[in-house]
């Protein structure tokens, strides 16, 4: 890269599941990385390959307490993502949420950085409205078990569209959907690693409910494109908008895929559906497409394979 063009950029949980595929990316094209994490549920191993590069740094910080860097651009994606690791200390999400979001922006606002908010399709709560569209409030339980990450990402959002309206700074604001990949934690609870693990160890599948809710599910590779096209993107477009790919499954037609691409001998039981678990969850991403040129790609079957195989691998 020429040097106009070489950025220093922050990924806070860069050592996670998205953030480490978003530091190979940056990385990769040439710019100074700063990765943030304090490895609650992040890996070392996720990012070792590029622990010995000149242009990717280090950083073992929890957001919580304020840091003082000079950057051009921040990520910010550190968060626990799954239900089995933000309601291990849900207070702990809510001031990670919050307080770190606070100490993010006001790092944007002294440095005049641009910064991005990886927020959640969660926002939505269990969705009266299918598929979901940006301009949709949700319904949300404020004071369920799951509340300490829905409403900790929907303060984030207040906090991050306020310090834009006050003090100019320049936001951006991504709602993920179901993510999949290589460098899932493999017992973060969520239905793709779940599955993958049970049917490769030929264990039986949990489906909770009767396996008619739906979700869709996104290849990681894919969202690392929008998240990166949504920060290059123009400086007018501050969000929110839907990442996640529109192609709709039940959950036991996922576990049925899961199972042939294994070729497990796993059964399917099933469970009690867990309180304030959405019955389904699509996203409208005709923003992302108008605004970014962005859609999804990578197919189900050809991105579970892919992560079939990183699984089979930590595993043996």
């Amino acid at each position: 890269m020429k040097y106009h063009s070489h950025k220093r950029i922050l990924v806070t949980g860069g050592a996670g599941f998205l953030g480490s595929h978003l530091c190979d990316r940056l990385v990769g094209q040439g710019h100074e990385v700063l990765c943030l994490d304090n490895f609650f549920t992040g890996s070392k191993s996720n990012i070792a390959h590029l622990l010995g590069k000149p242009n990717f740094e280090l950083i073992r910080h929890d957001m919580v307490l304020p840091v003082f860097l000079e950057v051009d651009e921040i990520y910010n994606l550190a968060c626990p993502a799954s239900p089995v690791h933000y309601r291990y200390n849900p207070v702990k999400t809510i001031k990670t949420n919050v307080m770190g979001a606070i100490n993010m922006l006001g790092l944007a606002k002294r440095v005049k950085a641009k910064i991005l908010q990886a927020s959640t399709s969660e926002i939505y709560g269990n969705p009266l409205k299918h598929p979901q569209t940006e301009d949709y409030w949700g319904n949300v339980n404020p004071i369920g078990a799951r509340s300490c990450y829905d409403e900790g990402k929907r303060c984030a959002e207040t906090l991050f569209f306020d310090y834009h309206r006050e003090n100019r700074v320049n936001i951006r604001v991504v709602r993920i959907f179901n993510t999949y990949g290589p460098r899932m934690h493999p017992n973060d609870g969520r239905v793709v690693s779940n599955f993958i693990v049970q049917a490769l160890n030929d264990q039986d599948i949990t489906v909770y409910g009767d396996g008619s809710q739906s979700r869709s599910f996104c290849y990681v590779d894919d969202l690392i494109e929008g998240l990166v096209r949504m920060m290059n993107g123009p400086d007018d477009f501050t969000g929110p908008v839907n990442m996640g790919n529109p192609d709709e499954f039940t959950i036991i037609e996922l576990a049925r895929k899961i199972i042939e691409i294994t070729d497990s001998h796993s059964k399917i039981i099933f469970n009690p559906l867990p309180k304030d678990d959405p019955m389904q969850r699509r996203p409208d991403i005709s923003l992302a497409m108008e605004k970014l040129k962005w859609e999804p790609v990578v197919k189900l079957e050809q991105g579970l394979k892919k992560t079939v195989e990183y699984f089979a691998e930590i595993l043996n």
